[in-house]
């Protein structure tokens, strides 16, 4: 896997892939969120299934090669991308907890970790609730008080060595940092992407099952309450930045709602599919997207939501 690859040709392949270039999209879109005269660029492939970025305080980001059950970080001054922990119990979601760890939902046994980023070393943090194993846990947020918020929808793998049945209850859950587990929203389809904005208040919730983004309050005991329909767009994974505008992710790039739930931009990517995206760079000012066998950066006009 090189280190660093740069797009080239792009404007022999803009009529081939018409959607790339995001100069176009900035011609109809005033309120655009990507930096004036900003082009998408292709910094890694050759993945199987880039996942679960997450930058750290400086901005780097850590993300997973899911199916090749591998986390990979890329060096936000450098810009070089380096293998940085394999095996890692099939590691989906991923999100940074200051000052040195990460949360990593180990989709092998379907369990959460807590990855330590000196040692390399995790601690099972849960891998049940009620005595029933979990579906899997796919995206997970970490509120200001230590508790982690993380959706388990069901994804049957063709590498695990144990069986789920189709019913097996999916949900989002809450893990208090006490050790005390909590189901906090059972009422969705396939719950995915989540991302919260601790000092609002809300937690974001991707149904990709019925294609619905919801948004709840979250109450000063950790529970949800007030569940409003944000936009009728279900997603993989999913962002805030500063402004408070959702970032979702899907089959036609990344797409930006702003905090009202209106479509305000989409920003294309040439591969068919986006699983997630993140924040990144010294000022928090790149977006990182992760599609299919590769990943992505590109300048913004506003930074990420810390």
């Amino acid at each position: 896997m090189p280190s660093t690859i740069r797009l080239t040709g792009i404007l022999i392949l803009l009529p081939l892939f018409p959607l790339l270039s995001h100069v176009q999209a900035q011609e109809t879109q005033s309120d655009s969120v990507v930096a004036e005269g900003a082009t998408l660029k292709l910094i890694g492939d050759g993945y199987k299934f880039t996942e679960g970025p997450t930058a750290d305080d400086a901005g780097n980001v850590y993300f997973t090669d899911q199916p090749n059950d591998r986390i990979v970080r890329w060096d936000a001054k450098t810009g070089e991308l380096s293998d940085w922990l394999s095996p890692c119990g099939r590691s989906n979601g991923l999100y940074f907890v200051a000052p040195q760890s990460l949360i990593a939902c180990a989709d092998e046994n379907n369990e959460l970790w807590r990855i330590d980023l000196k040692t390399k070393e995790h601690e099972l943090l849960v891998g049940q609730f009620e005595n029933r194993r979990f579906s899997g846990p796919n995206d997970c947020w970490v509120d200001q008080d230590g508790a982690i918020y993380f959706t388990d929808p069901l994804y049957k793998r063709p590498y695990w060595k144990h069986s789920i049945a189709d019913d097996h209850p999916r949900g989002v859950y809450r893990l208090s940092t006490d050790g005390s587990i909590t189901q906090v929203a059972s009422d969705l389809v396939q719950p995915n992407g989540i991302i919260g904005d601790a000092e609002k208040r809300h937690l974001y919730v991707a149904d990709i099952g019925d294609k619905k983004m919801y948004r709840y309050v979250i109450n000063p005991d950790g529970k949800l309450t007030e569940r409003e329909l944000f936009c009728a767009s279900g997603s993989d994974g999913v962002t805030l930045d500063v402004d408070r505008n959702l970032y979702l992710t899907g089959r036609e790039g990344v797409m930006v709602f702003d905090k009202t739930g209106k479509r305000i931009d989409t920003i294309a990517v040439p591969k068919g599919w986006t699983a997630n995206v993140t924040f990144a760079g010294p000022k928090f000012d790149q977006l990182f997207i992760t599609a299919g066998d590769s990943v992505f950066t590109i300048p913004m006009a506003t930074t990420g939501l810390r």
